[in-house]
This record gives structure tokens, sequence and C-alpha cells, in this order.
């Protein structure tokens, strides 16, 4: 004969039937999700520490054939960083050296193409914003000011760059015989840049050189 307690865990037991037959399904498929993820999350984890090892040995041998003046070693492992690394700071840093390295060599044609790949491919925008600086003056140094002016016209530069493209875009309008259009540039180049910054003064005196003054109320008595 059965017990009260008995009676009782077998109520008990019919309730969690009940309730599992309608909810079990949805359970098993909450957990299962999550274990999915969870297992997701860590071979993510570990793909991008993978890739971040892969990419720094890669940099070593870039670097090192950089520092051994290795040309055809340096392009090499440039061209499998770009390739296998390109969304990296990795492969954006080593483009940057080596456009630095081939502009030491006067291989002019050589550094655009590295400082067009960062324009092109970084991600971080303050790359970006290097590279079309240096471009710019490349542009500049073989007399091509439409090119110049083309790397920085209508471009929106990251925070402490603004200053930067202002004052190289009033040069190339001063290398152009267009004093007026220089003006704006350099008074806003003057104007985004920090007060104790040494350069501020050198803008200050390309802006008198125009007879602008940038800050009328200091030379008040």
């Amino acid at each position: 004969m059965a017990t009260h307690l008995d009676l009782e865990e077998q109520e008990q037991l019919d309730q969690f039937k009940h309730f599992w037959n309608r909810w079990g399904n949805l359970i098993t498929g909450l957990i299962t999700l999550v274990l999915l993820i969870y297992a997701g999350w860590n071979g993510w984890q570990y793909w991008q520490h993978r890739q971040a090892s892969q990419a720094a040995a890669l940099y070593d041998t870039f670097e090192k054939a950089v520092r051994d003046k290795d040309d055809a070693l340096m392009v090499r492992s440039l061209l499998d960083l770009q390739d296998q690394f390109g969304r990296t700071t990795v492969a954006a840093h080593a483009s940057l050296l080596a456009a630095r390295v081939h502009v030491g060599k006067s291989q002019l044609p050589e550094a655009e193409k590295a400082f067009q790949w960062v324009i092109d491919h970084a991600s971080d925008p303050g790359f970006v914003a290097l590279a079309r600086l240096r471009n710019s003056a490349l542009a500049i140094e073989q007399k091509d000011l439409p090119k110049a002016l083309g790397f920085l016209q209508g471009q929106k530069p990251p925070a402490g760059f603004q200053a930067l493209f202002e004052d190289r875009l009033g040069d190339i309008a001063m290398l152009m015989n267009k004093p007026d259009d220089a003006k704006p540039h350099f008074l806003a180049a003057w104007q985004a840049m920090e007060e104790k910054n040494e350069y501020r003064r050198l803008i200050e005196i390309k802006l008198a050189a125009l007879g602008v003054n940038p800050n009328p109320a200091a030379s008040k008595p």
C-alpha cells in the first residue's frame, strides 16, 4: 500500500514530467545555444590569439629585414603581412616603415605605393591620415600639386591631424600662387593647434606674411 510520502513523490514526479513535456525542448535549445555561443567565443578568442601571434612573428621577420637592409625579404614579408593580416595595425605599421625605407633610398614610386596601401586598407584612421600627409609630401616633392591636393582635399582627418591637414593645404595653395585660398587653411590650422605647440608659432609667421593676425586681441595694449 502506497504511503503518503510515496503519493507526494509521485505527484511531484508527474508535475515535473508535465513541466518538462511543455518546456523541455525550449530549455534544451537554450542550453545548447549558450554552449554554442560559449564554444564559438572560445574559438574566436583562440583564432584571434593565433592570428596575433602569426602576425607578430611575420612582423619580426620584416623588421629584421629592414635592419639587415635585405630589400628582397623586406618586400616579401611586407606583402605577406598585407595579404594575410591586412586589417591589422601591424600590417599598416609595416607599410609605413617600408615607405620610409623607400623614401630614404629615393624610391618614391615604391614609397607612394606603400602609403597608398595604408590609405586603402588600414582600419586605424590615424594611420590613414598619416599616409595621406606623407603621400601629399611626396607629390609636392615631385611638383605634382594637383595630386598633392587630391590626397587631402575633402577629407575629415581624426583628432590630432586636423591642424596638419589644414597647414599642408595652406602650403599647397601658396605653391599654386593662391594666397587668398591659403589664408583660411593657415588660420584653421592655427586655431586647431594647441597653444603650447611650438609649430603654432610657425603658422603665425605664415599668416603674418599674408597680412593676417590670428589673435588680434593679444596685440592690443
